[in-house]
C-alpha cells in the first residue's frame, strides 16, 4: 500500500508552483513552467511565463523574467515582466523592464526601469542642422525611457 498512484500522469489541468522556502540556497540558471515562489536565496537567472513572487523572508540576485512579479522581500539585478508591484517592505534594487510599476507605501524601488519596448533613436547630423535651422522638434524627449529613484 502506497501513498503515491503510479497510473496518474505527472501533467495535470493545473499550474505547477515551484517553492524556495525560507532557509534553502538555490544558485543558477532556471526556467520554470508555472508560478514560483522565492521564500528562501535564489542567485541566479529565472525564465517563468507565468507569475514569481518574492516573499518577506526571499531574496533573489540575478536576472527574473516573468509575467506578473511581486516583491515583499529582496531584488536585486534586472527584471524583465509585465507588471510589477512592490509590496509594503519590499525592496528592489534593479533594472527593470515593465509597462506596469506600482509601489505601495513603504515599499522601496532604487534603479532604472524602462518600457519593455524600447524606441530606437537614431542620430542623422544632417536633420538636425535643419531642425536647428528653424523650430525644435521635442517628439523626442517624450519617447526616452523613464528614469525613476524612489526610496
Amino acid at each position: 500500500m502506497g501513498i503515491i498512484k503510479r497510473d496518474v500522469s505527472a501533467k495535470s489541468g493545473r499550474s505547477a508552483v515551484t517553492i524556495i522556502a525560507q532557509g534553502n540556497h538555490f544558485k543558477g540558471d532556471t526556467q520554470v513552467s508555472g508560478k514560483m515562489h522565492v521564500d528562501g536565496l535564489f542567485e541566479g537567472s529565472v525564465d517563468s511565463s507565468e507569475d514569481i513572487s518574492i516573499g518577506r523572508h526571499g531574496c533573489v540576485r540575478g536576472r527574473i523574467k516573468a509575467r506578473n512579479v511581486t516583491v515583499s522581500g529582496v531584488l536585486e539585478g534586472e527584471l524583465i515582466c509585465d507588471q510589477l508591484h512592490i509590496e509594503r517592505g519590499g525592496q528592489v534594487r534593479a533594472t527593470v523592464y515593465s509597462d506596469n510599476l506600482s509601489i505601495d507605501p513603504q515599499g522601496c524601488f532604487v534603479g532604472e526601469r524602462r518600457l519593455q519596448v524600447t524606441p530606437q533613436l537614431e542620430y542623422h547630423p544632417e536633420e538636425a542642422v535643419r531642425e536647428h535651422s528653424g523650430s525644435i522638434d521635442y517628439s523626442l524627449i517624450d519617447s526616452l525611457p523613464d528614469r525613476i529613484t524612489l526610496s
